[in-house]
């Protein structure tokens, strides 16, 4: 079984930024891999390696798991599932532990960036958090992951525990290899545009569109994005970040490039270029949200999360029970 993987933390609402450079490409990923089964999973048990409160953390599972189906990814073709109902994760992740460096996790960027901002309260389960990702693709032997560019680091710690184990205990692991997105991998923040758009600090989330936001507000933010004085409409990341960055969504959604969309709004200013960029983003996620109020109410959510969990579980038992006899581990 061929399979391509990968799973997003439930913490808080996705934004457009995961949605065009993950969820919206997996779609793309699936229609044209007509020979590879998806997994997709929501990583709850990832979720909490930071303080969660226990009831949005439920209804952001649910909210997650009714956006994955929402974003048009085919059902029949797609192994849906909660990372914390298949236990073989936590299971295998502490095995991935006993093989993995004490120096590896403490170049994780994600680490380093808390102990550098000096931040109290940071948990073990942060800094051993990237041995239970490699888990997580590893149980289901997935050829490949997806992933952005910026984190293109933890799978090259998960290539390098599967080839460790194997070295050590036998060919167990197929060594998974990543689909990096060209376009729209990075969407940036609004009003900072050279930040990656994510949760925000700033009350209005100005910078930030949520895929649950009123469409009247994701016109509005669209339309508000910072740019720059000059008023010419072209792909420039360096000098002008701000009408790169709508570019880029605006690319993502439409399939234009940049030379197409520069071409089509030659003597154009930025306010006809917002303006239709608010318009089709309005459009884009107006029907996601469509689809996401059908499913969030429906008995058919829980019925694909419940198969998904017994495909998942069934081969992650298998997994793990081969590096258990590999290892050593248990009376047989």
């Amino acid at each position: 079984m061929n399979i391509v993987l990968s799973g997003i933390k439930p913490t808080g609402i996705p934004t457009l930024g995961n949605y065009l450079g993950a969820l919206k490409n997996f779609v793309k990923l699936q229609n044209e891999m007509t020979d590879y089964e998806f997994f997709m999973f929501v990583a709850d048990m990832h979720a909490i390696t930071v303080p969660q409160d226990p009831k949005e953390l439920r209804q952001n599972i649910k909210n997650l798991a009714a956006i994955y189906l929402a974003s048009g990814l085919n059902k029949e073709r797609l192994t849906l599932f909660l990372q914390s109902e298949v236990h073989e994760h936590v299971a295998l992740g502490n095995v991935m532990q006993s093989i993995t460096y004490m120096g590896e996790l403490e170049r994780m960027t994600q680490y380093k960036d808390k102990m550098a901002k000096q931040e109290t309260g940071v948990t073990s389960a942060l800094f051993t958090y990237p041995a239970l990702m490699a888990a997580d693709i590893l149980l289901y032997d997935a050829k490949y992951v997806p992933v952005g560019e910026d984190q293109t680091q933890h799978l090259e710690l998960t290539r390098d525990l599967a080839v460790r184990f194997n070295n050590r205990f036998g060919e167990t692991f197929v060594v998974p290899e990543a689909l990096v997105t060209k376009v729209g991998a990075r969407i940036m923040d609004l009003q900072e545009p050279t930040k990656k758009m994510s949760k925000s600090d700033d009350p209005a989330n100005k910078g930030c569109i949520y895929l649950l936001d009123p469409i009247p507000v994701i016109k509005k933010k669209i339309k508000s994005a910072v740019t720059d004085s000059d008023t010419k409409v072209y792909y420039d990341k360096e000098n002008k970040p701000g009408i790169s960055n709508l570019m880029t969504i605006y690319s993502v959604i439409t399939g234009l490039s940049f030379k197409e969309i520069e071409a089509k709004y030659a003597g154009h200013g930025y306010g006809d270029f917002k303006g239709d960029l608010a318009e089709i983003v309005a459009r884009e996620i107006g029907a996601l949200q469509e689809r996401f109020n059908q499913i969030i109410k429906s008995k058919e959510l829980d019925e694909i999360l419940d198969q998904g969990r017994e495909k998942a579980s069934y081969l992650a038992r298998r997994k793990l029970s081969k590096v258990y006899h590999k290892m050593g581990i248990g009376r047989n």
